[in-house]
């Protein structure tokens, strides 16, 4: 293993390789949802030399963000989440080539974001019509994905796993991906980031959430997306 000189990723490229450091700096990875798991998402990828980073979202921060998003501060209160974190990769890695798209995505566009070169897609989005048509059109495409199931009313990130949708448990949102995967009669392995914590009851159709749960999440899945580029 031959290591370069003091570099910003010198300490990653200790473990990984020069030759995995500068294969991580050819891909490029599609971020669907830049929330609490997204945000967390596009921090490890960018600090782990990703090339292209392509940030899907339309919303704003909101003050109900702050206990659980990386981009989420008095200070960026009202901002587009795609625009603070696109300025927060940059200041990680001012190399990194980011595309932003500042939409709601629906059934109705979601296939635009396959007219951009991708070599892995995160689906980290709260619409489940959503989730259903990526996870198809990826499967359809070949095309590297992960979905992040739920994380609102979890408290303990050690039950956080990946694993195929088929094995995941007290995950409401993972049940309904299941019996779509059943219906559609799809036997490709669906990678997914899934809870067997029970979820906590609120009394409240909002769900709660944790500063450590969906931070949790969003990092074992960049961890994911670098062992599937890297073979590691």
């Amino acid at each position: 293993m031959t290591i370069n000189k003091q570099h910003k990723f010198s300490r990653f490229e200790k473990i990984i390789g020069n030759d995995n450091l500068k294969i991580l700096n050819k891909k490029s990875v599609l971020v669907l949802g830049c929330g609490g798991v997204g945000g967390y998402v596009v921090e490890a990828l960018a600090r782990s030399n990703i090339g292209t980073l392509v940030l899907v979202d339309y919303d704003k921060i909101d003050i109900s963000n702050i206990n659980r998003q990386i981009i989420a501060l008095d200070s960026t209160i009202g901002e587009d989440k795609v625009d603070v974190l696109e300025g927060r990769v940059k200041d990680i890695n001012s190399e990194c080539n980011v595309i932003k798209i500042k939409k709601f995505i629906d059934t109705d566009n979601f296939l635009e974001l396959f007219d951009y070169d991708i070599d892995f897609f995160v689906d980290a989005c709260d619409t489940v019509s959503v989730k259903k048509a990526v996870i198809k059109e990826c499967l359809k495409r070949k095309i590297k994905f992960i979905s992040s199931m739920g994380t609102g009313n979890k408290f303990d990130p050690s039950k956080l796993e990946i694993m195929d949708i088929r094995k995941t448990i007290n995950d409401p949102l993972a049940r309904i991906i299941r019996k779509f995967i059943k219906d559609c009669k799809i036997n490709d392995k669906v990678m997914v980031l899934s809870s067997s914590e029970l979820p906590v009851k609120t009394g409240d159709r909002i769900p709660g959430s944790t500063a450590f749960v969906p931070s949790s999440a969003g990092l074992l899945i960049a961890s994911y997306v670098i062992k599937c580029f890297i073979d590691y």
